[in-house]
């Protein structure tokens, strides 16, 4: 794929991820959470242009940190993510203020680390940016999956503090 099919791809997905994760969601200990992050670093991976050239090293510096910044921002989201049990048993996510701010930490990160690649004269393909968010994706599906289960009881035989509760009544807004 071209270097503008990449990037559209990638706006698109944070878009949808991001857009998704505001709002509150059922949460699937049992479903295939690795899916979309496999299939994003495959693409990735199948690029020709994901390491420079003429800068091997310099090149493979950058996109290993791109991927320590990848699972940072990963988990970073992860744990910022209220999760909650309904009376029917059900986990639900919500990411928070604090999960927005990690977000942003993370692409002022990747958008330095590109500057800094321009600066030293690397060509940085999008495929190290897709591989980066493929990271980012795995990490904080696995995290909460992993968390979802210790709410659920599969993980551990005891019910989750607050299980069987009632929640606070939303307010509305007018």
């Amino acid at each position: 794929m071209s270097g503008l099919v990449n990037a559209l791809v990638i706006v698109a997905v944070v878009v949808v991820v991001i857009g998704r994760q505001f709002r509150a969601r059922q949460i699937s200990t049992d479903r295939r959470w690795w899916l979309l992050p496999v299939i994003l670093g495959v693409v990735a991976l199948r690029e020709p242009g994901l390491l420079d050239a003429h800068h091997h090293t310099a090149s493979a510096l950058l996109l290993g940190v791109e991927l320590v910044i990848g699972l940072a921002t990963g988990a970073g989201w992860a744990w910022t993510t209220r999760l909650w049990v309904e009376s029917d048993g059900s986990v639900w996510s919500k990411s928070t203020k604090a999960s927005g701010g990690v977000w942003v930490v993370g692409i002022g990160l990747r958008v330095g680390l590109i500057a800094l690649g321009a600066a030293v004269g690397v060509h940085q393909d999008s495929a190290a940016l897709m591989l980066g968010l493929a990271a980012t994706l795995l990490v904080r599906s696995g995290v909460l999956a992993w968390r979802a289960q210790s709410f659920t009881g599969t993980a551990v035989s005891a019910p989750a503090y607050g299980f069987g509760m009632a929640r606070p009544a939303r307010k509305e807004r007018v």
